[in-house]
């Protein structure tokens, strides 16, 4: 908005000021020439007066006229007449001025602060309000408290002051007529006389000969004054005086005055500074001349395809509209521009004048308004007052009727109805109603505004009934403005009137240059009142399309109209500034509207309006290349490229057309360096780091490790559990503990990674970094000659380069791509990838730590792009051979590993841990087979070592002792034997590798990693890995289920060794396979046996089969006889227990079991069952802890010596062989299955059991523990029973009654602790049902017994029996009752066996 340096009062009065023409001799001109200056150029400065006039009205009233303005012109005669329009040359000059008119270098910041915007208005506005100048804000500086702040538009001042100064004379108006006539004769003449009277005949001629039309002047009798100007450094001074007093005589005093100038001479002028006031009052004058010169082509600016819709965006554009222009030469001569280059240089002007010239010219300006045409206008208005009341008889004047219009009379109208006729009609010169309007204009230019008003509203009224709509719509203005500059009346501005003199001049008379007047005028009155909403509607009707320049000024100010309400309507700001930017386009003037499109994108940029950014930065972009600024218009156009565009595919294209253009003419200046491209988008965070090689494919049958590559994608529970397998095998190569600064090794590195440390990488080793490309565009960008830069920072020191060492050619990226790039270093150094070209900063994880951290917005570092290469280390490649992907339940499989050093660096410490360290083994160097011991296992490539042997009937099982000590290898971390421990650099090894299938179907995923090291120590990397991950698919094979219960056989019947106590174990054994994988049978070949305590003894199958055979869903059992083991074959020299491996084989070979694999799987088998029991074990033993009652502590007592009574701990292996039909060939798998019997009586699976969870009911207060009861059928098995007796008893009842047959009962204590027995003979069955099947006999002798027996005692009690008669009796009637020593006789429990004991009583 144009800020006014004057109050909006002083600008309308000036809008409209007296004229006065200027005739000069030939002679006068050459004395002013000398200053660089005509004679009206010379008095321009001067013409505003400094002290105030006085004139008296008709009613000799004396009226103050302050602060008054004349203009001062030379008469310029042309046959032009006035128009509705602007002439061609009026248009040029007004171009040039706003064109000329650009924001000044380092002029204050304006700012308009309205909601949460800050907009910026000044001479920066293109880097202050562009989205890609980030400091924008920070430019904005302090502003007044006031409420609103304007911001300066000085191209629109001055288009407005040109506007209304070259605006063309019209005759239905008098305010720009000329109303005096300065004639002036230098002092050198001849005869001045002579010149005055030419110069007075010249200005007769040319008002009244009717040959011109302009100049126009206001009244026949113009006022003549007469000047007679001297040069002082020429003339003779007593001359011109006497010439001034005879022209005195001749044309009074009051009509002529001595001008004298020039007091200096020229050749001195640069010896005192004196100011110039000419330049700011010469520039428009130049324009003026040089306006002529400039082509016309310019005058309107150039068509360009800007010229449309301003929110339209060209669809069709390419490279050559933005070619064009550039072609397109917008800019004007120098001289159009600058002043100085047609008025001479700085300072030049009145060179010969001193400060007392400046007075006098002062001076007289000052003599000639107040005495002569100050009471030349009163009289005038005097004369023209009086023909009025004369001519319509009026009683009283004009000037006493202005009570009635200023007192409170009746309004003027509102409004007037359209009339039936145009503006033809023309009144003649000596009309009243002209008279009328000639005093009202009369009394305006002396500041008489009350009585000017009176006068226009009485105007409007007569030409409103003549139909005289030119001049009703003059009247109705000059009213309004007369109106609003009378301090004293009691009417407020009538805005109706503007308006309605607005419509009639647009629409009636089709003259736009008086409509243009009228709005400017009003839209400042309106301003100054507040009523910004009413002046931008009053300036926007104004738009239209005969005049580019007016529209864009007038919608620029609508736009200022906008921001400066009391709500600030931001978003109307911004739109109407965009139109007016498009405006100013279509009117060659690209400075302004690149100004406008830069302060609209404050509004619009960051607030989701998607389509108008990118017209906006699309404009912005081909306006600053059309104005030879291409880095700005690279930095719009990649605006566009690098939002996500809403546009259609073609206006993308369209966009990256322009700016390949203007990036390529902006390469062309800077070709050593390379700008950052918009395009592609990288996903920074997304950015994946690979150290390493990548892993060779495979081998014919040779599967290379998996490891890590970039085809993965993170997995956080993986990570954590490679972690912690990385963390087992440090803690085995550092003696059981993990150091202090352990660090995971990371071989890819990810957003979700750990970035905190730099990374390490190993030298001649590469770096592969993944980036993801996105193309935001709907049109595919092809990408070729990619090169990853780096800077490479050796260790001494020395200056970084930037390298290009990979190139990838030839990619299209339509929608979101990865690509891989290689990073090579051959030298110790540390690496960091350059950011250039496309930018690779990523930023670390948020903070969240402190509570700074929390308030504000932290990241932390993030230095996966930053490693550090460290001297050579080993690198290792594992390779398998036959390793399967299937593999039935138990399943023994015989594959091979490879281990192969590809480095310059000898390995050592080769190691591995694994998920699942039970499915395979290396086997020891004390227990695994070295050839094939049989020529079956050869034939058929037995995974066991096996020995051929002939099975004869009642065989008993082959025992070996075996330490724990010679499979070293039960640990979690299996140590790889490989010869010396060492690997070579070049060498490679194969060792074999055994595998078992898992014991549970189903998919198993099986995670490898393998460790190793350097020879030597003290090295950045302490240690390297490498992981595999297989996965093994299990089917169902056998299911074993076994269980043990105590024999009835008395010891001494026993025909084995002594100390056995005649266990019986029998295994069930079920074929479960679905024949899916083509099994078509099993075969049981053998059962082995493994324990510390226990052993099989032999078989004592009834079948006596040499094997058991099993089709689908077959099912068998084996009976065997278990024994204990002897007491000198458990504990080594050095007290440690060894285990008693026994193999009782069912065919022709034996396999032993006690060495690789069959002893390796089995150990792993018992460390797992054995660590599953101890967390029973510690749950239990917690629980108990918390217990205080002395009798839980009982029960826990009882509990231990009924466990250790039932106890067993036998470990039995069934080993298998499946008949598999493949490829129509019969192949024989091996495999083995694990059952663990822990108690007599329990039966046990080979199968895993699915862990049932159990809910627990919500308890809210603690209860007392109910009293632990021991079971009594845990507590029969404390004593065991046995009745012997012969089965068939003949006795001569006819010669004795009574039958007494002996009877032996055996007790044997089977717990380790004393036992109280208590036999009761007396006890006979009440039962019906044993009443009816046996018949009743006694017990003679003593019939109740108390005993107490010692751990593993046997006792033999010698009884008899009392038969009356023959029959069939049960003897099974003793009651036996026991109890641990010191234990209560709650705890007493009887020991009746359940199965009777039958004997036959015969009469001989």
């Amino acid at each position: 908005m144009a800020q006014c340096v004057q109050f909006v009062e002083e600008f309308v009065q000036d809008s409209f000021v007296p004229m006065v023409a200027v005739l000069c001799s030939e002679e006068a001109e050459r004395a002013t020439r000398k200053n660089n200056l005509n004679f009206t150029e010379l008095l321009r400065p001067f013409c505003r007066l400094t002290s105030e006039g006085h004139i008296r009205d008709p009613n000799n009233q004396l009226q103050v006229v302050k602060n008054l303005r004349i203009c001062v012109n030379n008469v310029m005669t042309n046959p032009n007449t006035a128009s509705a329009a602007l002439s061609p040359a009026q248009r040029r000059l007004l171009n040039e001025v706003v064109l000329s008119c650009q924001p000044q270098e380092g002029a204050v910041t304006n700012v308009i602060t309205a909601g949460d915007y800050n907009l910026n208005f000044n001479d920066h506005s293109l880097k202050a309000s562009t989205p890609w100048y980030s400091a924008w804000r920070e430019a904005l500086l302090e502003v007044s408290t006031s409420q609103h702040y304007t911001a300066t538009t000085p191209w629109f001042k001055a288009y407005r002051e040109n506007f209304l100064q070259t605006m063309p004379a019209s005759d239905h108006e008098f305010l720009n007529h000329y109303l005096a006539c300065l004639l002036v004769v230098s002092s050198t003449e001849a005869v001045p006389v002579e010149q005055f009277l030419k110069l007075s005949q010249e200005q007769h001629r040319i008002q009244h000969s009717g040959e011109y039309t302009n100049p126009k002047w206001f009244i026949p009798n113009t006022l003549k004054y007469y000047v007679l100007l001297h040069d002082m450094s020429e003339g003779d001074e007593q001359r011109a005086d006497v010439l001034y007093e005879d022209m005195k005589q001749r044309y009074g005093a009051q009509g002529c005055y001595l001008l004298k100038i020039n007091s200096r001479a020229s050749s001195t002028a640069e010896d005192e500074q004196i100011p110039d006031p000419w330049s700011q009052y010469l520039h428009r004058n130049n324009l003026q001349n040089q306006v002529s010169t400039v082509a016309s082509s310019t005058c309107d600016g150039v068509s360009n395809s800007l010229e449309s819709h301003p929110l339209q965006l060209d669809e069709g554009s390419g490279m050559g509209a933005l070619h064009t222009l550039s072609a397109a030469n917008t800019d004007v001569k120098k001289g159009a521009r600058d002043p100085e280059s047609t008025a001479g240089g700085a300072g030049s002007h009145g060179v010969c004048l001193t400060l007392n010239d400046h007075d006098h010219i002062r001076q007289f300006i000052q003599e000639f308004t107040f005495r002569g045409l100050l009471p030349h206008i009163e009289k005038n208005i005097r004369q023209l007052n009086d023909q009025l009341v004369s001519r319509k008889g009026l009683s009283r004047s004009l000037f006493t009727a202005t009570k009635k219009w200023f007192g409170g009379g009746k309004g003027p109208e509102k409004s007037v109805h359209e009339p039936k006729s145009t503006c033809g009609l023309l009144y003649p010169p000596e009309a009243p109603e002209l008279q009328i309007r000639k005093m009202a204009d009369l009394c305006f230019l002396v500041q008489h505004y009350e009585l000017a008003y009176s006068c226009y509203h009485t105007a409007k009224k007569d030409f409103l009934s003549d139909q005289a709509m030119l001049y009703a719509a003059g009247a109705l203005e000059m009213a309004a403005v007369s109106a609003f500059l009378h301090a004293g009346a009691a009417r407020s501005y009538p805005a109706h009137y503007m308006d309605t003199a607005i419509q009639t001049y647009r629409d009636v008379c089709k003259n736009m240059v008086l409509a243009e007047r009228c709005t400017l005028l009003s839209a400042e009155i309106l301003k100054s009142q507040g009523k910004y909403s009413e002046a931008a509607t009053l300036l926007i009707k104004m738009t239209s399309e005969d005049s580019d320049l007016r529209s864009a000024l007038l919608l620029e100010q609508a736009a200022h109209c906008f921001i400066n309400m009391r709500n600030p309507m931001v978003r109307k700001f911004a739109f109407h500034m965009i139109l007016a930017g498009h405006r100013f386009s279509k009117a060659g003037q690209r400075r302004h509207a690149l100004r406008c499109y830069c302060q609209a994108m404050q509004v619009y940029k960051e607030r989701g309006w998607a389509l108008a950014e990118d017209h906006i930065n699309f404009t912005i972009g081909r306006q600053s290349f059309t104005l030879r600024q291409p880095e700005n218009a690279v930095l719009a156009f990649k605006q566009i490229l690098t939002n996500d565009s809403r546009q259609m595919a073609t206006q993308q294209a369209a966009f990256l057309r322009e700016y390949l253009y203007v990036y390529k003419s902006v390469m062309g200046e800077k070709e050593a360096s390379l700008p950052m491209l918009p395009l592609p988008c990288i996903h920074s965070s997304a950015t994946r780091v690979y150290f390493g090689h990548e892993r060779r494919l495979a081998e014919g049958e040779k599967q290379a490790a998996t490891h890590v590559s970039l085809d993965q994608d993170y997995d956080q529970d993986l990570a954590a559990m490679w972690c912690h397998l990385e963390e087992q095998l440090v803690a085995s190569a550092n003696r059981g503990t993990v150091p202090v600064n352990f660090q995971q090794t990371q071989c890819c590195l990810n957003s979700q990674t750990d970035n905190l440390r730099h990374p390490l990488a190993v030298v001649e080793e590469p770096m592969i970094v993944e980036l993801t490309f996105r193309n935001p565009l709907k049109v595919s960008l092809a990408l070729s000659n990619l090169s990853l830069l780096w800077r490479f920072t050796p260790d001494a020191a020395s200056p970084s380069k930037e390298k290009m060492p990979e190139e990838f050619m030839g990619e299209t990226i339509t929608n979101e791509e990865t690509l891989a790039l290689g990073v090579g270093s051959q030298q110790t150094a540390n690496l960091m990838v350059v950011r250039g070209k496309q930018d690779l900063m990523i930023q670390g994880p948020r903070l969240n730590q402190t509570k700074e951290d929390k308030m504000l917005v932290r990241h932390g570092p993030d230095r996966r792009l930053d490693p550090i290469i460290t001297p050579n280390m080993p690198l290792m490649e594992v390779f398998f051979l036959h390793f399967p992907t299937a593999l039935l339940c138990g399943e023994i499989r015989k594959a091979y590993v490879e281990f192969c050093n590809v480095s310059s660096v000898a390995l050592s410490g080769l190691r591995v841990a694994s998920t699942h360290p039970d499915f395979f083994t290396f086997g020891s160097q004390a227990t695994t087979p070295v050839t094939p011991l049989s020529p079956t296992s050869a034939k058929n490539c037995s995974a066991y070592k096996t020995l051929a042997t002939v099975n004869q009937p009642g065989s008993v099982a082959f025992e070996v002792l075996v330490s724990a000590e010679d499979f070293s290898q039960l640990s979690t971390v299996v140590e790889i034997p490989i010869e010396g421990n060492v690997l070579e650099p070049g060498e490679s090894t194969q060792l074999p590798l055994w595998l078992r299938g898992p014991d549970q179907e189903g998919v198993h995923e099986i995670n490898f990693l393998f460790y190793y090291e350097s020879v030597e120590k003290g090295t950045k990397i302490s240690h390297r890995v490498l992981r595999h991950t297989v996965f093994i698919c299990a089917s169902r094979s056998l299911s074993v289920q076994a269980s043990a219960s105590r024999s009835s056989v008395p010891p001494h019947h026993c025909q084995d060794d002594k100390g056995c106590s005649g266990t019986l174990v029998v295994i069930d054994v079920e074929n479960i396979n679905t024949s899916e994988s083509g099994v078509r049978e099993f075969h049981i070949v053998q059962v082995s046996s493994s324990s510390q305590h226990w052993q099989l003894h032999k078989c004592i199958n009834p079948a006596r089969d040499k094997d058991c055979k099993l089709t689908s869903r077959e099912r068998a059992k084996l009976c065997f006889r278990a024994k204990r083991c002897k007491p000198h074959q458990g504990i080594t020299s050095g007290g440690m227990e060894k285990y008693t491996f026994a193999d009782l084989n069912l065919g022709h070979e034996r396999i032993v079991s006690s060495s690789t694999p069959c002893g390796d799987f089995f150990f792993h088998c018992c460390r797992t069952t054995e660590s599953q029991r101890a967390d029973v074990e510690s749950s239990r033993t917690s629980s108990s802890s918390k217990s205080q009652d002395p009798s839980e502590d009982k029960a826990s007592d009882l509990n231990n010596i009924v466990k250790k009574c039932n106890e067993l701990d036998l470990n039995i292996i069934v080993i298998w062989k499946a008949f598999v039909v493949e490829d129509n060939k019969q192949l024989i798998l091996e495999g083995q299955l694990h059952v663990a019997l822990q108690t007599i009586g329990k039966e046990a699976t080979s199968l895993t059991p699915k862990e049932a969870q159990e809910m627990v009911l919500l308890k809210f207060k603690s209860e007392q523990p109910p009293p632990v009861v021991v079971p009594s059928a845990e507590l029969s098995q404390l004593i065991k029973t046995n009745l012997h007796y012969p089965e068939t008893y003949t006795h001569p009842f006819v010669q004795n009654s009574l039958c007494l047959v002996p009877v032996t009962l055996t007790l044997s204590n089977c717990s380790p602790a004393h036992v109280d027995i208590i036999v009761d003979l007396r006890h006979k069955s009440t039962s019906p049902e044993s009443l009816e099947v046996h018949n009743s006999f006694n017990w003679v002798g003593q019939t109740q017994y108390k005993l107490q027996l010692r751990p593993e005692e046997v006792l033999c009690l010698t009884l008899q029996a009392c038969f009356i008669q023959a029959g069939v009796y049960n003897l099974n009637t003793p009651r036996v009752f026991a109890k641990p020593a010191e234990q209560g006789t709650m705890c007493e429990t009887s020991q009746q066996t359940s199965s009777p004991a039958l004997i036959i009583i015969n009469n001989a």
